[in-house]
């Protein structure tokens, strides 16, 4: 990533500046309204960051005539123009669609041959229930999505596609279990 680029962070930020103006608190609690943890790897600390970079940088400023001594956390901004343009360029970056992230699952199975047998079973057991978990945890939120937006929104889209592809591993547990008979 080069000098200046709009990290993982500066988006989000932009873009829930982007639906509504407001100030860094009040956007952490949306984003941990929305479960940031499920869909990106942002802290607090790094919105703030963000919001000062953003502010420096001309892609972001304040939307209404507070003291800017009241900082970050209470100070609302909105996009500018400039912020809005790069954010979407940012989007329109291949690498969105040509990177795979590996889950420490696959690297564990990969590496598995190595491990004694009871511990793979175990391991196995341990990821089912994991995974049994995560559907459990996402049906609701997702009822909650399509309450909130429609049943076609993007999110509820995303949450469908991560339900689906848990099935699909569930699936697949069975036969690597089957195989460790």
């Amino acid at each position: 990533m080069s000098r200046g680029e709009l990290t993982l962070a500066d988006l989000v930020v932009l873009s829930m500046l982007a639906e509504r103006p407001m100030h860094g608190y009040e956007m952490w609690v949306e984003l941990e309204r929305r479960e940031v943890q499920e869909w990106a790897s942002i802290s607090r600390p790094q919105i703030y960051y963000s919001l000062r970079k953003l502010s420096g940088g001309g892609q972001i400023e304040p939307a209404d005539d507070a003291d800017p001594s009241r900082g970050p956390d209470r100070r609302v901004f909105r996009p500018t123009a400039r912020g809005r343009d790069e954010l979407a360029d940012a989007l329109a970056r291949a690498e969105w669609t040509s990177q795979q992230i590996p889950a420490p699952f696959l690297t564990w199975m990969v590496l598995s041959w190595q491990a004694r047998p009871r511990d793979v079973v175990k391991q196995i057991h341990r990821r089912r229930k994991f995974v049994r978990d995560k559907i459990a945890f996402e049906r609701p939120a997702l009822r909650a999505i399509i309450a909130e937006t429609s049943p076609t929104s993007d999110a509820a889209m995303i949450v469908r596609l991560a339900i689906r592809q848990h099935r699909v591993e569930l699936r697949w547990l069975d036969q690597v279990e089957a195989r460790e008979r």
